[in-house]
């Protein structure tokens, strides 16, 4: 199964990043990979979220529909949706490194008869746009 990750130290403690993580109506602020179509609608367990993704900067947005499977708070929060022909699980997990610092990682892993097909396809620009996300969560918590 494809899969691959994206982590990066913040200079914040774990609760700051994890609020900015959560608080999808102000992605718009910082986050140019995940965008919030569902404005209100908080992420719950077992709920869906309408969402979109912009991969590389001269893409257009992808919406998606995931489901929430886990929302742990200060710690992991973690999605799955269904395209066709594979399955797409998202994993953001926080990390406690001490002296206010939190170690951010962002997983994602295809499965589906599809996913070796499609995947050659999207994933530099998959991997591109969670690193984007990455770097812009950290230059927003550390006011660069």
């Amino acid at each position: 199964m494809p899969s691959f990750y994206t982590a990066i130290e913040i200079n914040a403690p774990r609760s700051v990043v994890w609020q900015a993580l959560i608080r999808k109506e102000n992605w718009l602020r910082w986050n140019t990979y995940l965008y919030d179509l569902s404005p209100g609608q908080p992420f719950r367990v077992q709920e869906s979220v309408s969402l979109s993704l912009k991969r590389a900067s001269r893409e257009t947005e992808t919406p998606i529909d995931p489901r929430i499977t886990v929302l742990q708070p200060t710690a992991s929060l973690q999605w799955v949706y269904v395209a066709p022909g594979f399955l797409c699980e998202h994993g953001f997990e926080l990390q406690d490194m001490g002296g206010d610092r939190t170690r951010y990682t962002h997983r994602i892993r295809f499965t589906g008869l599809l996913s070796g097909l499609f995947l050659p396809f999207i994933r530099r620009e998959e991997q591109q746009g969670s690193r984007r996300m990455a770097q812009e969560l950290k230059r927003y918590l550390e006011g660069y």
